[in-house]
């Protein structure tokens, strides 16, 4: 089969826009969490053996990264997933 000579279809800034934003929130949950779960496996660790003021700097840290990463990554993806959906229901 040969390739069709079609012009590739002209991209809507708005919707790579929104892609962009996508993905970004994407890898920011994933880090976001990444880090929450490290501060339980730090707390847990602290449980254990007992809670220096090292491990509680550092469980402290890693929870305020990880409410840093999620808050608006969490709002932002649901922005992008409404956004799309009204798209879809309008017809774009």
């Amino acid at each position: 089969m040969a390739p069709s000579s079609s012009q590739p279809r002209p991209t809507d800034p708005v919707r790579a826009r929104r892609e962009q934003v996508a993905r970004w929130t994407l890898l920011a949950n994933r880090i976001g969490y990444l880090v929450l779960a490290l501060a339980v496996a730090l707390f847990v660790l602290a449980f254990l053996f007992g809670f220096t003021p090292t491990m509680a700097g550092l469980i402290i840290a890693s929870l305020v990264v990880s409410f840093v990463l999620l808050a608006p990554s969490i709002v932002l993806g649901y922005a992008v997933k409404a956004a799309e959906r009204e798209d879809v229901e309008r017809g774009f």
